[in-house]
């Protein structure tokens, strides 16, 4: 794994007021990513998962400690992150390829290198035959990995990813995962994953994060190490002998009862 150090957190937390009262939604959060490395983050709902995101994005501003990003502490949103969303939030009145450029249009470098650009990795990622169709016109799975290539373009230094395919069918879910977890890999990216799937945390992750019940803690990191097949797919991660010891660890440490 490459050393360089892309995200540094450091005693980081936030607090809500309200009229009424104050609720912390994550407290003395401490850990750091590193270039090209993918990190699962797992907890019970409501424990702050999101929020972290938002926090590292510069979306909101902590309480108490810090988040820098490539050596700068964050204290406004920033550029050079990249957003992926459980919807996918494509224009329907846009074609596939205006969709995946309008993140270039926004901040004016839209050119003809970027537009040819747009359509490799459209023709890469198997969408070559649908820069011309609507969003209307594609599946759930192949929206979503427009989403990606439009995110992709801008060529973040971080990806966050917000449980981004929840909201497809259990089939779709694994193929898009495996599919979006192995273009992250082939593209170098570093990436931040929430997740209330911990099968998919353990296959798509270098290192998995467990949250607590809010307020939001870090209970327990572990460093995913799969013995996968061949080459490195999520899929082929969840065959790996060590996979279901991994799973049973995480699930004890979420300590969910149902009642």
């Amino acid at each position: 794994m490459d050393s360089t150090k892309v995200v540094e957190i450091n005693n980081l937390g936030i607090t809500y007021h309200t009229l009424e009262e104050e609720t912390t939604a994550l407290k003395n959060i401490n850990f750091d990513i590193f270039h090209n490395e993918i990190i699962g983050i797992v907890g019970p709902s409501g424990c702050g998962k999101s929020t972290l995101l938002s926090l590292i994005s510069g979306l909101l501003k902590p309480t108490i400690g810090q988040v820098k990003v490539n050596g700068n502490i964050v204290d406004k949103p920033l550029e050079n992150v990249g957003y992926m969303f459980q919807k996918d939030h494509l224009f329907e009145w846009r074609n596939i390829l205006d969709n995946v450029i309008i993140g270039l249009e926004i901040q004016g470098k839209l050119n003809d290198e970027n537009i040819k650009q747009a359509k490799e990795l459209l023709h890469s990622y198997g969408l070559g035959d649908f820069i011309n169709s609507y969003p209307y016109q594609l599946s759930g799975g192949m929206r979503q990995r427009v989403a990606l290539i439009r995110t992709l373009l801008l060529e973040p230094d971080l990806l966050l990813l917000d449980e981004p395919f929840s909201a497809l069918d259990y089939q779709t879910r694994l193929a898009i995962s495996d599919e979006i977890g192995s273009i992250l890999k082939k593209e170098k990216k570093t990436a931040i994953m929430v997740t209330h799937d911990i099968s998919e945390a353990i296959s798509m992750s270098d290192r998995v994060v467990v949250l607590s019940n809010r307020p939001g803690t870090i209970k327990r990191v572990f460093d995913i190490e799969l013995t996968c097949p061949g080459e490195w797919s999520p899929l082929k991660c969840r065959e790996a002998p060590e996979f279901r010891h991994y799973f049973n660890e995480i699930w004890k440490e979420l300590d969910i009862h149902v009642e």
